[in-house]
């Protein structure tokens, strides 16, 4: 008996720690089933609310439909829902409110940074009211118009002739094996609609039709929306995305665009093919994307086709080729200027190249498999993730554009330590030598007045007005006083700010480059500091000893662009004008 009793009790013992972890499993399972019945409780709870709210606006979207508000009804409607037959969608404000809060936030004044539905006033406002033209749709176009409809964008227009195919899912942002052979356009029309499914918060207009170039053929496309449906205040298009991966087509994209007087922002894509390396993708100017085929061929061709046109216009291309473009103002000026035509490149070398012509394709003819005429039939290397990345960052800068929130990419090119100490002194000698004559003639009384500093608290000095001992009243105004900034700051101020060009000029590194003090009524703060070559720095001394202002002798065009360059700095952003 003995034996008997020792040998059942391990399986009593067993038996009770395999209960125990059933009795567990039991219990997550329930943890889990529960979890479930409330994330889909939170869906339905919506769905409910949404349908409600429609029901009470009714088809026409202004008043009841007629229907009993009963519960039985309320299938039928979720019906309709499901199967995609109801003609439209309004959501309820407080739901879209909800969907763009965290957008909200972001580009909320400071006063209204605590309140997530502050995008009355603000940036929010402008992005909820803006319209946008995407052309090219595949691995880039396809993520820039996700996140401009996931975040507010009021209207897209979406173009492109291509369909799915199986060999783009491993790049585009919303298509699917279902998705395959229909058009791009309709494609993601269709997926964002069901992101925002009310068609007055968000206008979804897909066009199936390749951009050419050719007036005749384009027709309108490119041509902004008029309808007082889809534009609360249609004075154009707020931003222009160029995710073409074709030359010719890419290039008349750009110069359409750029030719237009006080058009809007260019931002365009280049190469996104054979390259995987994320940190080496920058957004700079045109001129200085490097490394990057496609960014030397549109920049070629870009001048090609304005020396063309220079030639039939004026007989010559002297007004194209002389200077950078940027002083001339013509409209290749867009090549050095990032506040027209932003463009994102990889400086990484290409690490795949286009795959090998098959035997098929050379036994057949190479011209018979291109989809179109002139395009590239040779299969292009991609890596998802790249096309992806700058697609995204694409989509940032066009909202932050829109929004106007500071966007200030960092130049590929970095300054080295000895050129940010020779500027830094150089600049502080200038002020010297300037503060020394002007404190030295305000010792002697004058009738015209002289800002001079007497003393200084938390680096912001006070002023009080001194003399001059001539006639010279060009000099009234001139702040005397020490630089506000530090050899820190100079790196900031020529990469970031100035791109390492002069900002007049629009010459680059390989030329001497100084620091000066933009407007003499204002200290030397990093807001009020320019980068000018060493031509344009003696001329713009020469105006200042001839007018009292060395600005005067620039053209207004260049000194409105100047200003709202500066304007940007964010450094001493709280003393800007």
């Amino acid at each position: 008996m003995k034996m008997r009793a020792s040998s059942t009790s391990p399986s009593i013992s067993s038996s009770s720690s395999s209960s125990s972890r059933h009795q567990e499993g039991a219990n997550a399972t329930v943890v889990f089933i529960a979890g479930l019945l409330a994330g889909s409780s939170i869906v339905l709870l919506v769905n409910y609310i949404v349908q409600r709210h429609n029901r009470r606006l009714g088809p026409d979207g202004n008043g009841t439909d007629g229907c009993d508000d009963d519960d039985d009804d309320e299938p039928k409607a979720m019906s309709q829902q499901q199967k995609g037959t109801a003609a439209t969608t309004t959501l309820p404000s407080e739901i879209r409110m909800e969907m763009l809060s965290r957008n909200s936030l972001y580009f909320a004044p400071p006063s209204s940074s605590n309140d997530i539905n502050s995008n009355s006033s603000g940036g929010m406002e402008r992005i909820t009211n803006a319209h946008v033209l995407i052309v090219g749709l595949g691995g880039v176009g396809s993520h820039i118009a996700h996140m401009l409809a996931r975040s507010g964008v009021k209207y897209l227009r979406l173009i492109d002739f291509d369909m799915i195919t199986v060999s783009s899912l491993n790049r585009h942002a919303v298509a699917t094996m279902a998705d395959v052979s229909l058009p791009k356009a309709t494609v993601l029309a269709n997926h964002l609609r069901a992101i925002c499914p009310d068609e007055q918060m968000l206008v979804l207009d897909p066009v199936v039709r390749m951009y050419t170039g050719n007036p005749d053929k384009d027709a309108n496309i490119l041509d902004p929306p008029t309808s007082s449906s889809h534009s609360s205040s249609s004075s154009g298009w707020n931003v222009v995305i160029d995710a073409i991966d074709d030359v010719p087509t890419k290039t008349l994209l750009i110069a359409h665009f750029a030719k237009q007087h006080d058009g809007p922002r260019i931002l365009s894509c280049m190469g996104a093919g054979g390259k995987a390396d994320p940190t080496r993708i920058h957004i700079s100017d045109l001129r200085s994307a490097s490394r990057d085929p496609l960014a030397a061929s549109v920049r070629q061709r870009l001048r090609l086709l304005g020396k063309k046109e220079a030639k039939q216009m004026y007989g010559n291309i002297k007004t194209i080729t002389d200077g950078s473009g940027v002083a001339n103002g013509g409209w290749l000026s867009c090549l050095d200027d990032e506040s027209r035509l932003a463009v994102i490149y990889s400086s990484e070398q290409t690490v795949a190249k286009l795959a090998d012509i098959t035997p098929e394709q050379k036994t057949d003819g190479i011209h018979n498999f291109g989809q179109v005429d002139n395009m590239r039939v040779r299969i292009l290397p991609v890596l998802g993730t790249m096309p992806a990345i700058m697609g995204q960052a694409l989509a940032a800068m066009a909202l932050c554009e829109l929004g106007g929130k500071a966007f200030t990419p960092t130049s590929a090119e970095r300054v080295g330590r000895n050129v940010r100490h020779r500027l830094y002194q150089h600049l502080k000698s200038r002020e010297k030598k300037l503060e020394d004559r002007f404190s030295h003639s305000s010792s002697s009384s004058s009738s015209s007045s002289i800002v001079v500093p007497t003393t200084t608290l938390e680096g912001v000095s006070t002023t009080v007005n001194g003399g001059l001992n001539d006639n010279n009243t060009k000099y009234s105004n001139i702040y005397v006083g020490p630089i506000m900034i530090d050899p820190d700051d100079v790196e900031y101020i020529m990469s970031e700010l100035w791109k390492n060009q002069c900002a007049i000029s629009g010459d680059r590194l390989g030329t001497t480059l100084e620091l000066h003090r933009w407007d003499r009524s204002r200290p030397a703060m990093p807001n009020n500091l320019v980068l000018l070559s060493a031509k344009t720095a003696n001329k713009f001394e020469e105006d200042f000893e001839k007018f009292g202002d060395g600005r005067t002798g620039l053209d207004e065009s260049i000194r409105r662009r100047v200003d709202a360059r500066l304007r940007l700095c964010v450094l001493g952003a709280e003393d800007m004008y």
